[in-house]
């Protein structure tokens, strides 16, 4: 399997996206809106973010929603505000795609691809998404299985890809008092069993806003090469998973924390 740590070696599992390396020391901070909404609050949020520690922004151009009657996001226009905001920042950017038929548009902006949680079984997107040319983010699926989730990464690698990160953003269980489960010890156990950088996203992991401080912390405690958090500066206003959103003044307290378990554990923020 190509994702096994034998067929890269010792060196080979740093992924670089724009002027952003996953898996070094450094822990990336990718933080912004669920999905754009305005060109707006997209710039407002993109300047806070930079200035409060992100080195990565992401912002939802095309969104998959439970129900077809929810905000789906600004297609083809987000994607320019999305280009607006790194040129104003200097931030480089990851955003979704959803169909094959959007590949070139959307890599065309961004400096990382992501495939979402519902389309890692998806398999034409991930073999497309794998000759795309740039870095791509893949989060596991909420019902997936690590096997599952690194034969969904195996796919990508055997489009070409290169340079592939994977995202834990928690699992379906039988709980109810969170949106999802937050299996945190799939990080160690990515790492054991893959040479690919892992990331974890704590604000879909959680759902709720109270919670995603301490996942955060802890995500960094665990081995995570990075936390990717949704910050927006008007949630209560937000099209789009506001209760779960950070604003920018929460997130540079978030970033003041993660920095001190980085250094108990090795890493720098």
């Amino acid at each position: 399997m190509k994702y096994e740590k034998e067929q890269r070696g010792d060196t080979g599992c740093l992924v670089k996206a724009g002027n952003v390396c996953f898996g070094g020391k450094q822990l990336v901070l990718i933080a912004g809106p669920c999905a754009i909404e305005s060109r707006e609050f997209m710039l407002e949020t993109a300047t806070a973010v930079k200035e409060a520690g992100a080195t990565m922004l992401r912002g939802g151009a095309f969104k998959p929603r439970t129900s077809p009657y929810e905000f789906q996001g600004l297609s083809f226009k987000g994607l320019e505000y999305l280009a607006e905001a790194r040129e104003l920042t200097g931030l480089p950017v990851v955003t979704e795609v959803m169909d094959t038929v959007d590949i070139a548009a959307v890599a065309e902006v961004a400096d990382m691809v992501q495939v979402g949680s519902r389309n890692m079984h998806n398999y034409a997107l991930l073999k497309s998404v794998g000759e795309c040319g740039k870095p791509v983010l893949l989060k596991r699926g909420m019902c997936a299985t690590i096997r599952e989730f690194l034969c969904a990464a195996e796919y990508v690698l055997q489009g070409g890809c290169n340079d592939l990160v994977l995202c834990v953003r928690g699992i379906r269980t039988f709980e109810e008092e969170v949106r999802f489960t937050m299996d945190l010890a799939a990080v160690p156990l990515l790492k054991e069993q893959s040479w690919m950088p892992v990331m974890v996203d704590p604000s879909h992991g959680t759902g709720k806003l109270s919670l995603v401080p301490s996942m955060a912390r802890a995500a960094v405690a665990c081995g995570a090469d990075g936390v990717m958090m949704e910050v927006h500066c008007h949630a209560d206003q937000a099209l789009c998973d506001g209760q779960q959103s950070a604003s920018p003044e929460d997130f540079s307290k978030m970033v003041g924390e993660m920095r001190l378990v980085a250094e108990a554990v090795g890493r720098t923020v």
